[in-house]
């Protein structure tokens, strides 16, 4: 595998598990000295506890990679969490546990990483979702959160990119996450289940984390540098396809 972050040092929010796992892995696997952050521990990447609805932590966590590495030159920001309720029967709290989780903590790793990848010219790759362009029902407080972030992706590019910083974002569908897969699991038919998965993609399939990893990897890498404030899609074909009455 070619070493494109020889070198370099990447921080990776969520890095314990499903996508912010494979996309820490790739990163190593390319070179990377990797810090995950996230609730609990993570002896791999040397993890960072960090409980990101907490709006001290995000600096913190910034501060601790700076000091152990001596730089940081990309931020993962793929920390996130999914509530499921009407409109009506979400709190307020649960609202703003949703906004501090999903937006306000890559807003504030951003700031805190700002003056560091302004000194290595470094990228940022930001996890939003299919659900920040489309709905899927029960899912506001995460559709409005995932919207949010990928404004901010844009807003991050056009102040930043004449320092040579460069954001970008992804935007899964439905990847097989260990959380996914349970959830397939659990359904009263789960090849039936599989299978209507499938159904609703052109490539006949749900997504692996190890192909949402690849591309974060390659927009973070050096060769995308003419890449900035961009939304990719990693849904196979789902929101490309119209549904049939």
């Amino acid at each position: 595998m070619v070493k494109r972050f020889e070198g370099k040092v990447a921080l990776v929010t969520g890095g314990r598990s499903g996508i912010g796992r494979a996309i820490a892995c790739r990163l190593q696997d390319e070179g990377a000295t990797v810090i995950t952050a996230q609730r609990g521990e993570d002896e791999r990447f040397n993890g960072i506890a960090a409980d990101f609805s907490d709006p001290t932590v995000p600096e913190r966590v910034v501060t601790e990679v700076v000091e152990r590495t001596g730089r940081l030159d990309v931020l993962v920001n793929n920390a996130g969490m999914m509530q499921e309720d009407l409109i009506e029967d979400t709190s307020l709290e649960a609202w703003q546990r949703n906004l501090a989780v999903n937006l306000t903590t890559p807003f504030l790793m951003i700031r805190a990483a700002l003056p560091h990848l302004r000194q290595t010219r470094g990228s940022i790759v930001n996890t939003g979702s299919v659900e920040g362009l489309s709905a899927n029902p029960r899912h506001a407080a995460y559709c409005a959160t995932k919207a949010g972030l990928h404004g901010l992706t844009r807003a991050v590019a056009v102040d930043h990119g004449h320092e040579g910083i460069r954001c970008n974002a992804v935007a899964p569908g439905w990847i097989d996450t260990e959380l996914n897969l349970e959830f397939g699991a659990s359904q009263p038919d789960p090849a039936a289940f599989r299978r209507d998965i499938g159904r609703i993609h052109p490539i006949g399939r749900a997504g692996a984390p190890e192909e949402v990893a690849a591309l974060v990897a390659f927009l973070a890498a050096e060769e995308s540098g003419f890449i900035t404030g961009q939304i990719y899609t990693v849904d196979g074909g789902r929101t490309a396809k119209l549904s049939l009455p």
